[in-house]
This record gives C-alpha cells, structure tokens and sequence, in this order.
C-alpha cells in the first residue's frame, strides 16, 4: 500500500484565491492508493499535481480560511467504499487518471 501524507503549513493566500492577503489555516492530509503498477503509475501523477498546487486549494469556512482538498480525488481511507473516499472502489484509479 502507497501512503501519502500532506503537511499543509498556515500562510497567507495568493492572487486567485477567495480572499488574496488573508492568513489560513493549513493541516495534515492523508492519501491512500494500492501498490500495484497502476498504483505507482496514478502516484506519480499525482505528485505531477502536487508539484503545480493543483492538489489542495483554500476556502472560507465559517469566515476563517483554510486548506482543503482541491478538485483531484483522493482516497482517504483504506475502507468505507467510494462514499466514504475509501476502498473498495474498482473505478478508483481509472476516474482519477482522467482527471489528471
């Protein structure tokens, strides 16, 4: 099994996000993906993502700013099927392939 963790540091957002200036809250993100070629294959997309801030994105909540997941799909638990963003979900990998 491939894990992927994420520390997003707090900072102030950029031109483009909801409020350009203002400080955010960052935080820790968990991503799982199976350790298979397909796996591997998905997990250097992924990083490709991450690399161009494509992976996580910043919004209001409750007037606060903060990170959150961006667009991209990930698997945050090994179970809980595709409702709760965890396996099994047999589609998975090839819907997040097309997405990247």
């Amino acid at each position: 099994a491939l894990r992927w963790l994420f520390k997003m540091l707090s900072s102030c957002s950029k031109v483009g996000d909801p409020r350009p200036g203002q400080p955010y809250k960052g935080g820790d993100f968990c991503a799982f993906l199976p350790d298979t070629k397909e796996g591997q294959k998905t997990a250097m997309l992924l990083k490709k993502a991450f690399e161009r801030g494509l992976t996580f994105q910043i919004k209001s909540c409750k007037g606060e700013e903060r990170v959150t997941w961006g667009l991209i799909p990930h698997k945050t638990s090994w179970d809980g099927g595709k409702a709760r963003n965890g396996y099994p979900d047999a589609q998975y990998l090839r819907e997040v392939c097309t997405v990247l």
